[in-house]
């Protein structure tokens, strides 16, 4: 395999891993739906001026309004609730429950009207897998081991993983541009604005000053940006049309691995032999979804943008 190949592969296992802690200390004293809001309305400004610059055609009004839904369910949904969960959840017990996503995919897309039945393969893979999820954060009777956590933070970032995926099924039968980075920029866009008014709603505005932002939170907002959006999605953009599908797809189930080192080593988050039990269970199951059927995967016509970067 091409070194470029390896390089662009190991950069999403890496970078969409990390910014799961990056997220963690940003929300430390950037308020979530702010946070996001800033990260997305620039990193998708940087975007759409860089495809439009390199003549990628002006999108629709039509492709702008699916552009609006899909980033709205992507980035509100789904990544602003992330934020807002890593609040008072660890980033890799986060990682692990948006590392259901596959298992959501298949089982929104067997349920839906004209959807693709699911395998027996599938099928057994969504039983292992939320068994996995149950083993995670079920009560003791199931497990034998207590534990403690915010089950309200538990059960929004579930819910983020739903609307991720919910929305990325919903993409697959949208008017939207040719170009991966173009479509990702305009979702980042129409995403911000949902976050800024839910912002505003919750009102974070009225409890958030800039000299309050702490060196942690800037560094980690300012790395979601660059390296976290920016470099990520150029990469995994390129690997879309240079390397096998059921290669790039790996990313979902290297992230939260590479997720849990990270706030294990950087943030003190404490790995309990039952986030390890889980860990494998969840993962193997993600993993043998993949592998059982093609239509689990992603495919190269599907703009994909991943929940936590």
């Amino acid at each position: 395999m091409k070194s470029k190949t390896w390089l662009a592969l190991l950069s999403i296992y890496i970078i969409w891993g990390s910014t799961y802690l990056a997220i963690l200390f940003t929300v430390e004293t950037i308020p979530p739906f702010i946070s996001a809001g800033i990260r997305f309305l620039i990193s998708g400004a940087i975007l759409f001026v860089w495809r439009r610059l390199a003549r990628d055609p002006m999108p629709t009004r039509i492709q702008w309004r699916s552009a609006a839904i899909v980033g709205t369910l992507l980035l509100l949904g789904g990544n602003g609730l992330l934020a807002w969960s890593e609040q008072y959840i660890p980033s890799g017990f986060a990682a692990l429950l948006i590392g259901t996503v596959p298992l959501w995919l298949v089982l929104i897309e067997a349920l839906r009207p004209g959807g693709t039945i699911a395998s027996w393969q599938a099928i057994l893979g969504l039983a292992i897998g939320f068994t996995g999820v149950l083993v995670l954060v079920g009560p003791a009777e199931f497990t034998g081991k207590t534990h403690q956590f915010n089950m309200m933070g538990v059960l929004v970032c579930l819910i983020a993983a739903f609307i991720w995926s919910f929305g990325s099924i919903y993409s697959r039968s949208s008017d939207l541009p040719k170009s991966a980075l173009m479509t990702t920029g305009m979702e980042m866009l129409a995403g911000s604005i949902g976050l800024f008014i839910v912002a505003t709603l919750t009102g974070e505005w009225k409890q958030f000053s800039i000299f309050d932002i702490s060196q942690k939170s800037l560094y980690g907002l300012i790395y979601l940006i660059t390296i976290g959006s920016l470099v990520g999605f150029v990469s995994y953009a390129w690997l879309l049309k240079n390397a096998p599908v059921p290669l790039v797809a790996t990313y979902a189930y290297v992230n939260p691995l590479v997720a849990i080192l990270l706030g294990t080593l950087f943030a003190d988050e404490l790995l309990t032999p039952r986030m390890v039990i889980a860990a494998i269970i969840i993962v193997g199951s993600v993993v043998f979804i993949n592998t059982s059927g093609k239509d689990s995967k992603i495919s190269e016509n599907e703009t994909v943008v991943a929940i936590a970067e």
